[in-house]
């Protein structure tokens, strides 16, 4: 038993990281012996290499203002740990995640007896604490990320009434596979029998792999830009303005919050996979909720603005894919002012791919730096970071990020942009000194 909530965490920070063999038959043990609470439950499941928590954010709101309680997953967590467990978008209160600790350690000890590799990873005792909570707290619906690739991710023992499947990109290839297929085909994991599926913005070959397991499984895929579309219109609000159109739905001038294309679609397709499941509930859809939804959805880290003069941002991408993406927003939204990045990226990304990406922005001033890595995650080091070009007049080293901020703060102008990215975990970091000071 824990009798606080340090000791919740350290028992679940504890654990092992990483399970010994892909397979499902340890999570679906364990929640067995839990009674199954994931079997009560009308979710919405979401897998992809980029966007999964824009996209869940999008549908948490939606939904929301269809007047629906709802339960989301999602992570890694930006401030709190609480954060991966929300419902109506507040975290789960410390007591509560006590309470659940104390319900799943007894089974989890039973586990590590009896199973010859150990009982269950961290990732899948946080989803079964996930399952336990929306068991314990009903909401209609639970929205839910998949944590790693899809087909042996933990959250995989459910059945949803719709798969959600946002973008397919390199990353985490020493797990998933080294193309674009192999990728695809473990996202494609979460797809079950007569179960729709909706798919963001995917390569071709991407597709054909969802089409195929699609069709194996009985069921169809609604993709963007073949069976639902969305343009981007130009604005001069923070944010981004664009027309959609899916089937017999058609809304102009939609608002959203976030910046970027990429925003784009993953608004596009969050509402593409609400439409969808309120047409399987026989629900209403309507203007007002689908504007009011898309209107109101923050998603911390992600292009949020931390001050406005002189403005300073940060971005959780830590991908090539989604530093290409970024490349873009960059291009689109801060082409007539001077942009400096301070980066710091973990060592096993491909970080070298990333900073050359940045630096074809012409206007891109880049600082590389590093923090202190998660765990046993060491991040890549200044030098390391700015060996990636072999000469550049737009690359500066500096030791850590804090001296980074103040170098860049120290060269910009009041109508320049400061952007920290690289990695979630480190604007996290960053987060947390900014809100801190902002609290004092």
């Amino acid at each position: 038993m824990v009798a606080t909530y340090t000791e919740a965490l350290n028992f679940i920070h504890g654990r092992d990281r990483f399970k010994k063999a892909p397979t499902l038959k340890r999570m679906r043990y364990f929640m067995k012996l839990l009674g199954d609470p994931q079997e009560h439950l009308s979710m919405i499941h979401v897998a992809g290499t980029n966007g999964k928590g824009s996209t869940v954010a999008f549908l948490r709101d939606l939904l929301m203002a269809d007047g629906q309680t709802v339960g989301t997953f999602t992570s890694p967590f930006i401030t709190r740990f609480n954060e991966r467990i929300s419902r109506d978008g507040v975290p789960i209160s410390d007591d509560d995640l006590v309470a659940m600790v104390n319900q799943v350690q007894p089974v989890v000890a039973q586990l590590d007896q009896e199973l010859a590799e150990k009982g269950p990873t961290e990732f899948e005792i946080d989803t079964a604490l996930m399952f336990c909570y929306f068991a314990a707290h009903p909401v209609d619906t639970v929205v839910v990320e998949v944590g790693l690739g899809g087909l042996f991710d933990s959250t995989n023992i459910i059945t949803p009434a719709v798969s959600v499947i946002t973008t397919i990109g390199m990353d985490h290839m020493r797990l998933l596979g080294d193309t674009i297929p192999e990728i695809a085909a473990q996202k494609a994991g979460i797809i079950k029998p007569h179960v729709p599926v909706v798919c963001g913005r995917l390569t071709a070959d991407a597709l054909a792999v969802m089409d195929q397991t699609a069709a194996r499984q009985a069921t169809q895929v609604a993709a963007l830009d073949r069976n639902f579309q969305v343009t981007r219109q130009p604005t001069d609000q923070w944010g981004e303005r664009f027309d959609y159109r899916y089937q017999e739905w058609h809304w102009s001038h939609l608002q959203e919050d976030l910046l970027g294309q990429y925003q784009v679609d993953n608004a596009a397709t969050a509402l593409t996979a609400f439409v969808t499941y309120q047409s399987q509930r026989h629900a209403a859809i309507d203007a007002a909720t689908v504007r009011n939804g898309l209107a109101h959805t923050a998603w911390p880290g992600r292009f949020e603005r931390l001050n406005d003069q002189p403005l300073i941002a940060i971005d959780g991408a830590h991908n090539e894919p989604a530093m290409v993406e970024m490349a873009q927003l960059l291009r689109q939204h801060f082409a007539t002012n001077e942009v400096y990045i301070v980066l710091a990226v973990l060592a096993d990304k491909q970080y070298t791919q990333m900073v050359q990406t940045l630096l074809t922005v012409p206007n891109v001033h880049l600082i590389v730096t590093q923090f202190a890595g998660p765990g046993k995650r060491a991040a890549a080091t200044p030098l390391a970071l700015e060996e990636a070009v072999p000469q550049h007049d737009r690359i500066t080293m500096a030791a850590d990020w804090p001296a980074a901020l103040k170098q860049a703060l120290g060269t910009m102008s009041a109508e320049d942009l400061l952007l920290l990215t690289g990695s979630l975990y480190f604007i996290s970091e960053v987060r947390h000194y900014f809100k801190d000071d902002a609290a004092e």
